[in-house]
């Protein structure tokens, strides 16, 4: 059974930064494409970021580039989202996903795994 377990969120002020992880278990994700997705309150899941198998390729959303940084580590199955300069409009549950194909996409419909998610609150 796969299992993707994010950690990391929390409380944070304004500017301030967190670094959220993601563990996978049930399957070796080393070699495929994994992302992250938030959800504010009222509104629909959006891409953040994704970064491909090898982590050669890390496409951003506009409002995060610059700001966050995704990376992985295939000998521990996880990848990570260092965010920066947080802003009150960056408050979402934050999703990690995974992909059972080659490609990093930008849309939810597109990965097969997803996590819990894990609360982000940036307070202005």
């Amino acid at each position: 059974q796969v299992q993707l377990v994010e950690s990391g969120g929390g409380l944070v002020e304004t500017g301030g930064s967190l670094r959220l992880s993601c563990a996978a278990s049930g399957r070796t994700f080393s070699g495929y494409p994994m992302g992250w997705f938030r959800q504010a309150p009222g509104k629909a899941r959006e891409f953040v970021a994704a970064i491909s198998g090898s982590g050669g390729t890390t496409p951003y959303a506009d409002s995060v580039k610059g700001r966050f940084s995704i990376s992985r580590d295939n000998a521990k199955n996880s990848i990570y989202l260092q965010m920066n300069s947080l802003k009150p409009e960056d408050t979402a549950v934050y999703y990690c996903a995974a992909r059972k194909v080659v490609g990093v996409p930008h849309w939810e419909a597109a990965y097969d795994y997803w996590g819990q998610g894990t609360q982000v609150t940036v307070s202005s």
